[in-house]
């Protein structure tokens, strides 16, 4: 099937204007003036009144749900396609988080698979909160380099007590396989990292490209906007050159204790002259969100939600950030963060993950997959009944 999308303004995430579509296979055939063609093959959607924007790549997601650290039922559940899909993620990448014990990389590998076949596009990170990694083959190396949908590591954690306490030379060591690992396979090798709400935040990061030849923006870390100290510590982070990540799950306990936002820190960071190609929002969608009282006792738990991604995104532009760059740090960024270069952008020859969005409202109103519409008029089209009975 060819589809021709009409009369949408088009974000590539740059601002295209009003201007055709045309989607061929699971492609981007063309854009503009050549997106002419017609004939009984041919599909017309007319997308006036309509942004048409790149479908969202959620760059951490716990897509075979968290251990939880209340115990065994504080377990978290498997992210449901059709939430993916309703809130225009169209990649993600799943990871490991606190527990790899009963939450395992095979599972993962095979959650992935599962999405994949459902129409979504899924990679996955090997290892999990622990240094040493736990790992699929001998060590990180062997996976990144044998294992397809390996495009990185994490997320490991510091700064929490949660975390293994890794050393400064723990952290390099682990970066530089996965570096190397990335080099050999062509993959981001990025590490993945989860920063906890102790007061050192990513110095320990910092102290690794000081040590090491290891660049900063081998690292990745994320939850950068759990309270104002690491916010500000984050664009310090970008200002020398790294990546961060903000997380768009937050829970009222977590705004209560100082977390921001993260269209309110996009807004900061967008009046702040801050580097948007080196900012990213991800859901962490299904993780366990535990509480802890002042003594690091276990008080409660949420859930991440994926649908969060959509909403904090819309919410920035409300707030008047420009749509360009709303979207960027939903798309195109976390892309080209882990080199996926056919994901996260309008353009030709990438793949036609696309989202229709009214201008007014802000509504989702479709959903484009890999050239397949899995979402419109309010209804996932993602079919089961040829497997299960």
């Amino acid at each position: 099937m060819i589809t021709r999308i009409i009369n949408g303004i088009c974000y590539s995430p740059e601002p295209l204007g009003q201007t055709n579509l045309l989607v061929a296979g699971r492609q981007i055939a063309a854009l503009g003036a050549q997106a002419e063609l017609s004939g009984d093959i041919v599909q017309t959607v007319d997308a006036s009144d309509c942004y048409v924007v790149p479908g969202l790549v959620d760059s951490l997601a716990h897509i075979i749900g968290g251990g939880g650290e209340g115990g065994f039922r504080s377990r978290t559940s498997e992210l449901k396609v059709t939430d993916a899909i309703e809130a225009g993620v169209t990649t993600l990448v799943g990871v490991l988080g606190t527990d790899a014990v009963t939450r395992t990389l095979t599972n993962l590998l095979a959650k992935a698979h599962a999405l994949d076949e459902e129409g979504l596009t899924c990679y996955c990170h090997t290892g999990s909160y622990q240094v040493p990694a736990y790992t699929l083959m001998d060590d990180l190396l062997q996976d990144l380099v044998l294992i397809d949908k390996f495009i990185g590591v994490g997320e490991v954690a510091i700064a929490d007590h949660r975390s293994s306490q890794p050393t400064v030379q723990e952290l390099a060591r682990l970066a530089s396989q996965a570096r190397v690992g990335g080099m050999l396979a062509g993959k981001a090798g990025i590490v993945s990292v989860h920063v906890g709400p102790s007061p050192e935040g990513i110095t320990q990061l910092l102290q690794v490209a000081a040590s090491t030849d290891i660049p900063l923006t081998q690292f990745y870390p994320t939850h950068i906007n759990r309270n104002q100290a690491l916010l500000q510590m984050g664009f310090d982070f970008v200002a020398q050159g790294g990546y961060i990540d903000l997380t768009t799950s937050t829970t009222a306990q977590d705004l209560a204790q100082g977390e921001i936002k993260c269209a309110d820190a996009l807004l900061q960071a967008v009046k702040a002259g801050v580097n948007l190609q080196h900012l990213t929002f991800s859901s962490d969608a299904n993780a366990s969100l535990p509480m802890f009282d002042a003594q690091n006792n276990f008080v409660g738990l949420g859930e991440g939600r994926i649908a969060s991604l959509y909403e904090e995104m819309t919410d920035a532009i409300r707030l008047g950030v420009p749509v360009q760059d709303a979207l960027r740090v939903v798309t195109s960024n976390p892309a080209r963060i882990l080199k996926l270069p056919h994901k996260g952008q309008l353009q030709l020859g990438a793949d036609a993950d696309l989202l229709l969005i009214d201008k007014h409202t802000l509504e989702l109103k479709a959903v484009m997959a890999k050239g397949r519409w899995l979402f419109s008029d309010g209804r996932v089209a993602v079919e089961r009944s040829s497997l299960f009975f």
